[in-house]
């Protein structure tokens, strides 16, 4: 079945300007359209729509999957009150112990923050584990060759220090490409560049929905 996403502002990336009331037409896994709501609707009348507030966008890319997976410690919800919601780096991980038999609870509550924060598609050098590799594509990310961001502490917020959404984003939006789609909660380009990504409310991997928030 054909799907619409439809928010009240697009941004297709790739120089292109913003679309109000624009959407994304998602056939199987691929794009199939995109543009403003009226015109995909009008082609596509039997399309079931999704409608989410504020600003569409591409997924976004993290390029510290793999630092923030090996170097981390997520903490299940049941910890929060000694452990915090934070991600555990450095002493505090240390605090842990030599046994790393958290680990695999721990990745797989990373890649779900990850899906949390828009983000569809993850850099990994060829020397990263398997094991992380296979449990990151599991999870519906898409693994690319792109350069690790270097430098300081790994970031959970892919728009983190980003001058543009176009910067933080895997790829613009193009008709036959995987469908990977961000939806924020809020009015436009400069405010979700100041809210971050935690304003996601719902992230589309390969035409499929693995993250909702309302």
């Amino acid at each position: 079945m054909l799907t619409i996403h439809a928010a009240a502002l697009l941004l297709p990336g790739g120089g292109r300007v913003p679309v109000p009331g624009g959407a994304v037409a998602v056939q199987d896994a691929v794009i199939a359209d995109f543009g403003p709501y009226g015109e995909l609707a009008a082609a596509h009348p039997a399309a079931r729509v999704r409608r989410w507030p504020g600003v569409l966008t591409p997924g976004l890319l993290q390029r510290d999957a793999v630092r923030l997976l090996e170097e981390s410690y997520f903490p299940d919800p049941r910890e929060a009150d000694t452990l915090g919601t934070a991600p555990l780096t450095g002493g505090a991980l240390d605090a842990l112990g030599p046994d790393d038999t958290w680990r695999a609870g721990s990745v797989r509550r990373g890649l779900h923050r990850m899906l949390r924060h828009g983000t569809t598609a993850a850099t990994a050098a060829p020397t990263a584990p398997p094991a992380l590799i296979t449990a990151m594509r599991r999870s519906g990310l898409l693994v690319t060759g792109a350069p690790e961001r270097p430098g300081a502490a790994p970031l959970l917020d892919p728009l983190a220090g980003a001058a543009t959404v176009a910067e933080a984003t895997a790829a613009p939006l193009a008709v036959g490409v995987r469908a990977d789609l961000a939806a924020f909660d809020v009015p436009d380009e400069a405010a979700l560049l100041a809210a971050g990504a935690a304003s996601c409310v719902a992230t589309v991997a390969a035409g499929r929905l693995v993250y909702r928030g309302r």
